[in-house]
């Protein structure tokens, strides 16, 4: 099954330079060069989580992309491919110059609605907002894409007959992790959601996403199943067979959560207001997100509101993680299943937990399984209370992005922190095209961090960024 997926993913890759070749194609090209450098030991943590694991944690580096692609023509209805390659080169403190293929992929659109994507790309998937969030419960913007194939309808589409009034979107993705003691190590992502409104000033979103780790040959217990039918039992959440591990098979094969997302949307005139809560489950029972009584208190919570009439102030945010309660401090006792201490994202089977290359694929304030030598060490930091703001406007051709998170963090049921611990993170990113200077676009950014967690820091960020057309025709 593995080599099946792969070969689908090269001829994918393949695909567009024989597409561009033929139609001759407009490409597009992105070539951008940034350096950090910091007071403290590292580089602030909104730096690293909203930049798609580029930006280090060492307290100065330098990189670069380089990037070449084709965007969809609008113009075409019935069959279109789009693709990109990201290249980014980068040195830093503690690591040599090295390169990478940040971004790969293709992807192909049919029929305007249907699309399949393969190799690895940056996405926002959730109901957060996607430029101010301090980022999503299940996914956020703080570690490198992964190498996937998608197959779904990803953007909201009118279901026929309706009028517009019910849309639905979802996909089905298979994912490869790299990085990872554990080899063979594969990603199962579902999802599913609703949107209804039309034309009413007001709508309301609904979804699920479910997510499953499995595969791989893990350290202590060996090979674990890969075949057809063990796929099935992911997709299903369904038990391991008798050549998985005794604890898939009394649970289930894999190592699932599930997210739940509620939004809802009210524009009026040039105003936009959404509000969103989205929440997860690692253990079952799994009911609606209203009826969840096992960890109600935990999830994310955001109000955001856009503007198009005032340009100074464009988007305001404001958002609310709580991970403290995780259905209790008790998972057994006296023989009684209280199921208890969900330890988010982490888990007795699969030692790197909801992470890629050592950085937590969900919200980002959640400490990640961390790498250390051929072993990993679990979250020190997965109970947690944050309050997130962001603003952002344009004004005489600056535009600019303010965000600032302030936590509480509390350790882990297991180890919890002799104290609660504070911490303070603030961003400040300003940048302008320059058309006098062939439409550079120069940024400047500002981020500290205040407190025991991160320690004390104060880092700079400057950028020079140059894009447009390959050519025309």
């Amino acid at each position: 099954m593995k080599n099946i997926f792969q070969i689908i993913l090269i001829i994918a890759l393949i695909l567009p330079t024989k597409v561009v070749s033929q139609n001759n194609e407009k490409l597009f090209y992105d070539v951008k060069l940034s350096g950090v450098s910091s007071t403290g030991n590292a580089s602030p943590f909104l730096f690293q989580s909203q930049n798609y694991g580029q930006t280090t944690a060492d307290k100065n580096s330098l990189y670069s992309n380089i990037s070449l692609g084709k965007d969809f023509d609008k113009n075409k209805k019935y069959f279109d491919i789009s693709f990109k390659i990201n290249g980014l080169f980068r040195t830093a403190d503690s690591e040599k110059p090295n390169a990478y293929l940040h971004e790969y992929y293709t992807k192909v659109l049919i029929l305007k609605f249907l699309d399949f994507t393969a190799g690895a790309k940056e996405e926002i998937l959730g109901t957060q907002d996607s430029t101010l969030s301090g980022g999503g419960f299940l996914f956020s913007k703080n570690t490198r894409p992964m190498p996937k194939l998608t197959l779904g309808i990803e953007h909201y589409t009118n279901v026929p007959f309706t009028k517009g009034f019910l849309q639905i979107k979802g996909a089905l993705s298979h994912g490869w992790y790299e990085n990872t003691l554990l080899k063979d190590m594969y990603l199962h992502h579902k999802y599913a959601y609703i949107r209804i409104g039309g034309k009413w000033p007001v709508h309301i979103q609904y979804g699920l996403d479910h997510v499953c780790q499995w595969g791989g040959i893990l350290p202590n217990t060996g090979e674990q199943p890969d075949s057809f039918d063990a796929y099935l039992a992911i997709f299903k959440g369904g038990h391991g067979s008798s050549n998985s591990h005794i604890g898939d098979q009394i649970n289930a094969l894999g190592n699932h959560i599930i997210s739940q997302s509620l939004k809802v949307e009210v524009e009026i005139s040039d105003y936009k207001l959404n509000g969103y809560w989205q929440n997860i489950n690692e253990d079952p029972p799994v009911d609606f997100m209203w009826k969840n009584d096992m960890n109600m208190p935990d999830g994310l919570w955001g109000l955001s509101l856009k503007n198009k009439k005032i340009p100074l102030i464009n988007g305001i945010l404001y958002e609310y993680l709580n991970t403290t309660d995780q259905a209790g401090a008790i998972f057994q006792k006296d023989g009684i299943i209280y199921g208890g201490s969900d330890n988010y994202f982490s888990n007795y089977l699969y030692p790197n937990g909801w992470s890629y290359f050592s950085r937590t694929i969900g919200t980002p304030y959640i400490a990640p399984n961390t790498l250390i030598g051929n072993r990993y060490i679990n979250s020190t930091n997965n109970r947690v209370c944050v309050h997130h703001f962001g603003l952002e406007g344009e004004t005489g051709g600056y535009c600019y992005r303010l965000m600032a998170s302030y936590s509480k963090n509390y350790g882990t049921y297991s180890l919890p922190f002799p104290s609660m611990i504070e911490n303070t993170s603030t961003m400040l990113e300003i940048k302008k095209t320059y058309t006098q200077l062939y439409n550079l676009e120069v940024g400047c950014t500002i981020g500290a961090d205040f407190g025991k967690l991160y320690g004390n820091t104060v880092s700079g960020m400057i950028s020079i960024r140059k894009r447009g057309n390959l050519f025309k025709y």
